[in-house]
């Protein structure tokens, strides 16, 4: 019987009505069983404090496993499971008449039900067998214990199908290379054997494997859904997970062989490893004549695909997308921290089981933005981190502020219109397609080595250079279109673009930087619609990238989304401390509801080192001591200003100067109105306000500040606007 609950699913139901492949609950009414576990009961638990580190990132509990947990005596296959393991046909059924072992009436494939090795029997005069452990796609696994090497256990792998032409030319493909493969992530394979076939007559061959105690990711799966006692699986050990699945990919793609059977039976939990098994399916990249495993339904590709592309690197992935989906169905788990950090788990998921073009490209690609995603669900990030190196995106020096975190110009007194700070300083959108990351140039195109010669220039300097490189790029096309949005012409960098699009040719739909530059486009026309939209197909594509998230906030921010524009810009700033274009953007959010407070507390959380860390310190000051738009400040955050501008490092780190000048005489305005507004209760004395605060007293140091003031000025008419101005708020002379 198929399995009934999982759409397309084409597991077979057991002998207690869980599906083989899936291993979904049973039918309604039927009663359920509690899955074998290796171990027993205690099987799995944590050992002790100690764990184990994956990516830098995340710490694993070391499990403990029995020694021999995972074996049993005998090999029990339930009829409805029984199914040939070449074409996928029915074999060995039909009752009381069925047979345990015989060849597949479809494809002549043998098959067997019953075990070819007993406890106690010794193959190749040197494995004693122990039990049975496992029948996989092509064979039957034992365990066995090295008895010229201190009974150190193995497992026996036997290929069911040796007969066949299809099953030697895997054997001598596994002989030839398996050997070789050394990762911590992949299974052992020590030596190769042969015993009587006491099933079909004559000899049999065995690989002899590392024996992994543990559980596999199937059996795991299954005790979650159970909801076995100490069982766990949340969405960070399912990244973990894949992350060190990634890792063995890699390692096997860089030596030129694909995977092609990947799903949970053949990912092992050990006590501190996560293990690839069964390598019956690796094959070589470039081998299209070898007969194909018959990976289960949903973790194998397309009938199209297949017949189109046949296994590939990305068809590898596609599974490794199935199974973090898998995973994470069934997961009960508290919230995560940040919900932006789900949804980048699903669109990491997405991109890999995408179409062909729009999948990743290789293991690497995808671990990158898994490591992302990851850090976006840690409950705990170190306090102090650094910057976040990304592989596509350059960093930036650019902060995303339109003054918040500069002193005051001369001419917020000259001319107080031209001043004022408009929307507590949220930048132009023109301004911010200029300001986010840049893409990295991509390694393999013709115009990188002279893009990375020619450096940072001006975008007329850059633009006479780059029309000096003579190549058809990418890469040449994307920078002009940049110089030309620095230069605000959106048609000439619309036409760059154009040209971008038109060499990339039908690989255009999948290439993100086309869309991220799309966006950038749009924003230089203040078109936020059509600018969120390309963002947002940026962070499709890149789920673990900060860039396409702070882009996100700002487009949500203009658009006076305020919710979503935070929920962003919270991601990044508690992602990547040094993204401060992220902490003013969330200092705006809350300044735009009056809360001076909360807005403070976003702009001291950037850190000393930070680039930016004076200008946040400006513009806590600038939020607790200044007027903002219609807003005074009350005594209690003069105060707090007061306190803060003599710690702020202006003009160089001296003691005096235009900046400081500029900075003292808003505050001096400030209290001004204040104590014409409601009196001196609440202010403290000082240098900036005087000992004794009163009217008076503030009005003559105004006075002060504005004739100093004054002295900055670049023409007359400038100059004489300030001391009319000082003039205006001298306190009367007494007769």
């Amino acid at each position: 019987m198929r399995c009934p609950r999982t759409l397309g699913c084409l597991g077979d139901v057991d002998a207690d009505g869980f599906c083989t492949v899936c291993g979904l609950t049973p039918e309604p009414g039927r009663p359920a069983a509690q899955p074998v576990l290796p171990g027993g009961p205690a099987a799995g638990e944590p050992v002790g404090d100690s764990s184990w580190t994956v990516a830098g990132l995340v710490s694993l509990p070391v499990l403990s496993f029995p020694r021999h947990g995972r074996a049993s005596a005998q090999l029990s296959v339930p009829e409805g499971s029984r199914s040939c393991a070449q074409c996928g046909g029915r074999v060995g059924r039909g009752g009381a008449d069925r047979l345990d072992h015989g060849y597949c009436p479809a494809c002549g494939t043998p098959f067997a039900f019953v075990p070819a090795l007993h406890p106690g029997d010794l193959v190749a005069d040197q494995y004693e067998v122990v039990g049975y452990l496992a029948r996989g796609g092509l064979g039957q696994v034992y365990l066995a214990e090295d008895t010229h090497l201190d009974r150190n256990p193995v497992a026996l792998k036997r290929l069911l199908n040796k007969t066949s032409a299809g099953a030697l030319a895997i054997e001598v493909s596994e002989r030839r290379f398996l050997t070789t493969l050394d990762h911590s992530s992949i299974v052992r394979i020590f030596n190769f054997v042969t015993t009587e076939d006491r099933l079909f007559g004559g000899q049999t061959s065995y690989i002899v494997m590392e024996y992994l105690a543990g559980m596999s990711l199937h059996e795991l799966l299954l005790a979650v859904r159970l909801g076995r006692a100490g069982v766990t699986l949340s969405l960070v050990d399912i990244l973990a997970y894949g992350h060190e699945i990634l890792t063995a990919l890699e390692y096997l793609h860089g030596k030129g062989l694909l995977y092609t059977d990947l799903h949970p039976g053949n990912i092992i939990r050990t006590g501190d490893r996560i293990k690839l098994i069964d390598l019956g399916g690796a094959r070589r990249a470039d081998d299209g004549t070898s007969p194909r495993v018959l990976t289960p339904h949903p973790y194998r590709v397309g009938d199209e695909e297949m017949a189109t592309h046949g296994f590939t690197v990305r068809s590898d992935l596609y599974a490794v997308g199935v199974l973090l989906e898998e995973l994470s169905k069934p997961v009960a788990r508290p919230l995560a921290p940040d919900p932006v950090g789900e949804e980048s788990f699903r669109r990491l998921v997405g991109r890999a089981k995408a179409g062909w073009r729009r999948r990743f490209a290789s293991a690497t690609e995808m671990s990158e933005q898994l490591r992302g995603v990851l850090r976006e669900l840690l409950p705990d990030l170190p306090a102090g981190r650094a910057q976040e190196p990304s592989a596509v995106f350059a960093p930036t020096a650019a902060l995303l502020d339109a003054g918040l975190g500069a002193v005051p110009p001369l001419a917020s007194w000259i001319e107080p219109a031209a001043g004022e700070l408009p929307h507590h300083g949220r930048p132009a959108p023109a301004a911010v397609a200029v300001g986010l990351p840049v893409p990295r140039p991509a390694a393999g195109d013709p115009a990188t080595p002279a893009l990375a010669l020619i450096g940072t220039l001006d975008p007329r300097g850059l633009l006479a250079r780059l029309a000096a490189v003579e190549a058809e790029s990418v890469e040449l096309h994307l920078a002009r279109c940049r110089a030309h949005l620095e230069l605000a012409e959106p048609g000439p960098a619309g036409e760059a673009l154009a040209a971008a699009r038109a060499l990339l040719g039908e690989d255009a739909v999948a290439d993100w930087r086309l869309t991220w530059h799309e966006g950038l486009l749009a924003l230089t026309r203040s078109d936020m619609a059509e600018a969120t939209g390309r963002f947002d197909e940026a962070y499709r594509e890149l789920p673990g990238e900060v860039a396409p998230k702070l882009a996100l906030g700002y487009c949500y921010e203009q658009q006076g989304r305020a919710e979503l524009a935070g929920r962003y810009y919270h991601t990044v700033w508690r992602r990547d401390q040094s993204a401060a274009s992220s902490a003013f953007g969330l200092a705006r959010l809350r300044l735009a509801t009056g809360d001076r407070a909360a807005a403070v507390r976003c702009l001291d959380e950037v850190p000393r080192v930070s680039r930016h860390y004076d200008a946040a310190r400006i513009a806590a000051t600038r939020v607790l001591g200044t007027w903002l738009g219609a807003d005074p400040p009350d005594a209690a955050q003069l105060n707090g200003a007061v306190r803060r501008l003599d710690e702020l490092r202006l003009d160089g780190g001296t003691r005096h100067g235009e900046s400081r000048d500029r900075m003292t005489a808003a505050i001096r305005q400030a209290a001004l109105d204040l104590l014409l507004a409601q009196g001196s209760d609440g202010l403290a004395g000082g240098e900036t306000l005087g000992d004794e605060v009163s009217e008076r007293s503030v009005r003559t140091l105004l006075e002060s500040s504005l004739r100093a003031l004054a002295q900055q000025a670049r023409t007359p008419d400038d100059h004489g606007v300030l001391v009319d101005r000082a003039n205006a708020v001298r306190p009367l002379t007494r007769r």
